[in-house]
């Protein structure tokens, strides 16, 4: 069962649903309180932790997924293995590892930090803002997918080249460039000059 459905209500253990909350933070990444999660994407955006994925197979390749058409935010777009959002007070690497299980069925065989980054993009397709401190997480994946539909449309591995063809023609999140680019050292490291990353 997703966590993070299109309604943007989850179940607490008590049974009631309540609103999810995301961290707000300052231009550092420190936390100065919560707000809801659709109102902080609302124009102009409110500056929240975020966090995004970048899952490699053995042979160099980048896990994409693209966003099932039922998201409420950038629905039916290709970006990378995951992304979301940490519930107030959740590291952002547990949350990173919890949403790429929840959404994909698998757990990463390698999860390691690369580096944060900050952006304001907004979405022209669906008029919501992300204005994101994003910690920024790669790794590998050496286990079969078992994506959950209400979250992903469709998964793809693709070299550099098989992406740049890929985002050509494809409509891809806002923000993917933004991440990958940020992402970049921490990914040739991970996959070595041979991979072409």
């Amino acid at each position: 069962m997703p966590i993070t459905p299109a309604t943007e209500m989850h179940s607490s253990p008590n049974g009631i649903t309540e609103a999810i909350l995301l961290e707000l933070v300052d231009e550092d990444g420190n936390t100065i309180g919560t707000a809801e999660k659709l109102a902080v994407h609302q124009p102009p955006g409110q500056l929240h932790r975020a966090f995004s994925v970048f899952l490699f197979d053995e042979r160099g390749r980048l896990l994409l997924q693209q966003r099932a058409l039922g998201k409420y935010h950038s629905p039916g777009v290709w970006s990378n293995t995951c992304c979301g959002h940490p519930y107030p007070g959740e590291a952002p690497f547990a949350a990173a590892a919890r949403r790429t299980y929840e959404e994909l069925g698998v757990s990463p065989s390698l999860l390691a930090e690369a580096g944060t980054v900050r952006y304001n993009h907004p979405d022209p397709r669906s008029g919501l803002v992300e204005q994101e401190f994003n910690h920024l997480f790669v790794g590998l994946v050496q286990s079969p997918l078992r994506p959950e539909p209400e979250e992903v449309g469709a998964t793809a591995f693709v070299t550099p080249a098989e992406l740049a063809e890929r985002h050509a023609k494809d409509p891809f999140s806002a923000w993917f460039t933004t991440v990958l680019d940020a992402a970049r050292p921490a990914v040739r490291e991970l996959t070595g000059a041979s991979a072409g990353w």
